[in-house]
């Protein structure tokens, strides 16, 4: 292993990629060598294909760049196709170059400006940030030397790599001078994607189905809209005196107009290319010169910019406040005392261009508030223990989102300052010594009560980062005062509290006919408030009466294939947990070597579960034999650990820790145990969960039923006809507790009916590429197919969650090219059809079914909708593919970003649907495809518990369930 990377993942990797399928709940063969010590099979290096190190590769790229010639369009370093340049390389300054990811999209961006309506809190001045260092390069994967080999012949020969001053407090929005050159449309679908299918015609699977979304439809006028860039000499950088030296002569641009600070539009040609104002700003009295010019003429489809900026001027005039993103009204705020809470109405509202036209998406949208300040979740953490008050604070406020009433704009919590108060000074814009009591007493009128309290950091994102750097100036910090602020959203602990869960979902959880209320009340509102219509009515916008009718489709109810080759139909609300229940599992696995563990306080309720289990587990099928049982006297996380490391041995099958409370410390060792350091299949249970004899049966047996698809059993599955398919699921789960580092799951079927399952898990450092982990996951669940079906698949469907509408592009170019390089590792005649859906369930789309009278409620599953309402150049569609049983359902949003294969419109949302009944940890209907939902349980277990990767003899079984 020697020259071969750092030899440990790389390794352990090999030694999976060597050992042959297991049968269900077998375990591992006892002569097998370990992770690190595993011998490969593959032949030496060849002469020239020397694996070589980071260091050794990005000394060639440098000697490269030194060698070319200044001006050439060949002069960057260009990399081998089997090493993708990741941000790192595009920094060196690689022009011309294919898409690089994320980072390259920063290159040549202008700085957008930030609005600043009201003053910025004090900020604190740090040094600007060093530069960052060369992005790491992964490794070749070795691919043996005759290239046109077989595939068979290349399986054998493959190898895979391893793997300070103060600054004023009252600094507005900072608009950066552009020249209307710099000016750019923002990003559309790029046609340079090969084998991108245009948008095909919509399906036609499934019976009609009369629908309604959240849109509202726009008419605007047939003519022009005139676009100007606004420039200043000297530059200034405060959006309101920009916007005041220009209305200064409203006399000739008029009174209809939209201004950011520095984009200009008017509905009327000014008549000139240049038009030169001249203004005097009264603190100095000195003469600035306004030049106004003429970028272009657009039509209504190119103005959805302009359209965004007029309905949130509407959204203002209805005394709306923008908190975040979107608008609510505090007048109508709803109390909710017993929890110390209140909830803010509002609307989401956004124009976009879709299939059907330009149409007005609106919402209802919800802002809960908390009624305490953090200064008394601070004092309460201190009344629990002062010991570790610190700690404490920094665990439950740090990373939090907090409001300032005094202006209603948000913040992320990056840090706590505790060596400084509100008696710390910094310089205000005269250059004056200032502290903050004295700044917030003669900004905002507040007077601040206690002196001690630390204060609050929020830094900059990234982009207003970059905005700073360029303004030459060092990173500014705000600092907030906890007294002024205040909790946004839910914690973990009030969402894991059932009370405040229920009491909030009585105002945020409304029906369909009450959200298409709202939406008709807004509408009302803008015709009755003569202000608003006439912002509309100015630039000839008009608006429909209603939202959108649509003509949906239902998609046939799926059947359910369980054990004895017994079937039964999913059931109008996809729920068919009292059919399997009377029914046999689809692949049993005994459990004959298991050993439960519980305090003595809590060894009554592990008595009665194991009676249950007893009695539930045989009419499954599934033979369960009385385990080792073990009573602690205390509830120590040490405890607990020490006994199941003493009694783990080769045939363990499986271990109970039954926890008398639920602590995340507890449970991560527990599963940093299980998972990481001795795998064997584990599973925590709560003692109150199985303490109400009337629900014991019920629980015990869903419990019985995750535990064997822990050991490897199946369930139930569904018809799927296509032949040499292999789904695949990607999330992402950035954990909290690392700065910067994400994690990557990739979960992948290995058989046709998609019941069993390959895992694996990848790290993203800062400034290192998540693909180049995720190609790894991937080639690795290649070669366990062909180890499992003794072929590779001839289709892939990639099911990519965690994208965002600014990533489409970047999946749909680099990271496809990424995964089709995965290909070539298996032979050059190994191209199978591949295609990548992102999977977006955080989407405002709302699809109502429509019942007599014009009553609106929520859509059965199965209901799709593919057009009208679709991106105009995406290859999209909307599913909606659960029931629930309050408020409003949400559908999926499917994006297919890149498509080789043959499947038509209809088949590829067949499948989308079969694999939403796919999730074997409920019996029924998921939002998204089941190995979405996987990849998001073992992202979310390996970020939040386990914080390394899992022993990958736990990599074919749902141990993360």
């Amino acid at each position: 292993m020697a020259g071969y990377g750092r030899g440990g993942r790389g390794a352990a990797l090999f030694k999976l990629l060597e050992e042959p399928p297991r049968a269900p709940g077998a375990q591992a063969r006892e002569s097998e060598t370990s992770a690190e010590t595993g011998q490969q099979r593959s032949s030496p290096p060849q002469p020239g294909h020397v694996p070589t190190g980071r260091g050794q590769h990005l000394a060639q790229l440098y000697q490269q760049m030194q060698q070319a010639k200044p001006g050439e369009a060949g002069a960057a370093p260009q990399a081998s196709p089997s090493r993708p340049a990741g941000r790192g390389l595009a920094a060196l300054g690689a022009a011309g170059a294919a898409p690089f990811g994320r980072g390259i999209a920063a290159l040549g961006q202008q700085p957008v400006s930030r609005p600043g309506a009201t003053p910025s809190p004090p900020r604190l001045s740090d040094s600007p940030p060093q530069e960052s260092q060369v992005q790491k390069v992964t490794p070749h994967h070795g691919q043996g030397d005759d290239q046109t080999a077989g595939v068979t012949q290349q399986m054998g020969k493959m190898t895979v790599g391893a793997n300070g001053h103060i600054s004023p407090p009252g600094r507005n929005g900072h608009v950066s001078p552009q020249s209307p050159q710099e000016v750019k449309k923002s990003p559309t679908y790029s046609a340079g994607v090969t084998h991108m299918k245009p948008k095909p015609e919509p399906g036609t699977a499934g019976k009609p189905f009369q629908a309604a979304a959240n849109y509202i439809r726009i008419q605007v006028p047939d003519h022009a809209i005139w676009q100007y860039h606004v420039s200043y000499d000297p530059p200034i950088d405060n959006r309101r005196l920009c916007i005041r030296l220009l209305y200064e002569h409203s006399e000739v641009i008029g009174r209809v107009r939209a201004f950011d600070g520095a984009i200009l539009y008017l509905p009327k040609d000014l008549g000139n290319k240049v038009t030169t104002f001249k203004s005097i700003r009264r603190s100095d009295e000195r003469e600035i010169t306004v030049k106004v010019q003429q970028t272009r003429t657009l039509e209504s489809k190119d103005c959805v910019q302009l359209f965004n900026i007029i309905f949130r001027r509407v959204l203002k005039i209805l005394d709306m406040k923008q908190v975040g993103r979107h608008y609510y009204i505090p007048g109508r705020s709803v109390p909710i005392p017993q929890h110390k809470l209140e909830v803010w109405p509002g609307y989401i509202v956004a124009v976009q261009e879709y299939s059907g036209g330009l149409m007005l998406h609106t919402d209802a949208s919800h802002k809960v508030l908390s009624n305490e300040t953090v200064l008394e979740q601070m004092r309460e953490l201190y009344r629990r223990n002062k010991n570790t008050f610190k700690e404490e604070c920094t665990r439950h406020i740090v990373g939090t989102i907090v409001m300032t009433r005094y202006n209603n704009r948000t913040y992320r919590v990056d840090d706590i300052a505790w060596d400084k108060n509100p008696m710390s000074t910094f310089q205000y814009h005269n250059s004056e010594e200032m502290t903050f009591a004295d700044y917030y007493r003669k900004t905002y009128e507040k007077e601040i009560t206690d002196m001690g309290q630390p204060l609050l950091i929020s830094r900059p994102k990234k982009s207003e980062q970059r905005e700073q750097q360029k303004r030459g100036g060092g990173l500014e910090v705000i600092c907030l005062i906890p007294e002024l602020a205040c909790t946004t959203g839910l914690s973990d602990d009030m969402r894991a509290d059932f009370r405040v869960m229920k009491d909030l979902a009585t105002h945020t959880r409304i029906t369909p006919e009450k959200r298409h209320q709202v939406m008709l009340q807004y509408l009302d509102s803008i015709r009755s408030n003569p202000d608003a219509l006439a912002e509309l009515t100015n630039w000839g916008i008009r608006l429909d009466n209603d939202i959108l009718p649509v003509n949906a489709r239902q998609l046939p109810m799926e059947k359910i294939f369980a054990g004895n080759n017994v079937s039964f139909m999913a059931g109008p609300q996809a729920d068919w947990g009292r059919d399997l229940g009377r029914a046999r599992v689809l692949t049993p696995v005994n459990l004959n070597h298991w050993m439960v563990i519980a305090t003595k306080r809590d060894s009554s309720k592990a008595q009665e579960f194991l009676n249950t289990m007893s009695k539930v587990c045989p009419q499954m099928g599934i033979k369960c034999e009385m385990p080792m049982t073990f009573e602690l006297q205390d509830d120590k996380t040490q405890s607990y650990i020490s006994l199941i490391r003493d009694r783990i041995n080769p045939q363990l099958q499986l271990v109970i820790a039954i926890f008398p409370t639920s602590r995340d410390d507890r449970y991560s060792a527990f599963k940093k145990l299980c998972c990481v350091e001795a795998p064997v299949p584990s599973q925590a249970i709560i003692a109150r969960t199985i303490g109400q004899p009337q629900k014991l049966r019920s629980v015990t047996q869903k419990i019985a039923l995750q535990i064997n698809c822990k050991l490897g059993g199946d369930l139930w599955h569904l018809d799927i006809p296509l032949k040499g398919l292999m789904t695949v699921g990607i999330d992402v789960f950035h954990d909290p507790s690392r700065s910067g580092r994400s994690i990557g799951a990739v979960i992948a079927s290995m058989n046709k009916v998609m019941t069993r399952w390959y895992s694996r898990c990848c790290f993203q450092d800062p400034h290192q590429e998540l693909i180049d982990g995720l190609k790894m996951c991937l080639t690795a669940a290649l070669k366990k197919y062909h180890d499992v079906n003794h072929e590779l698949p001839g289709k892939i469907i990639i099911f990519r969650d965690g994208v965002g509408d600014g990533q489409l592009a970047v999946v749909a170019e680099y990271e496809q090219a990424q995964f089709t390089s995965c290909f070539a590792q298996f032979g050059a005649d190994y191209m199978p059809k591949l295609s990548i859906v992102v999977v977006q369930k955080r989407i405002n789309t709302r699809i109502f079914g429509v019942l007599q009278g014009s009553r609106m409620d929520n859509p059965p599953p199965g209901v799709v909708v593919d057009h009208t309402i679709t991106r105009r150049d995406w290859y999209d569609f909307f599913l909606v593919s659960q029931h629930v049983r309050q408020g409003t359902v949400s559908p999926t949003h499917y994006v297919v970003v890149y498509d080789t294969s043959t499947l038509k419109p209809d088949h590829m949302q067949r499948l989308a649907y079969k694999l939403t009944h796919m999730y074997y940890n409920w019996p029924g209907t998921v939002r998204v495809p089941a190995p979405c939902q996987y990849a998001h349980k073992l992202a979310y277990l390996v970020g939040q518990s386990l914080h390394k990767e899992p022993s990958l003899e736990l990599s074919d079984r749902l141990f993360y369930l």
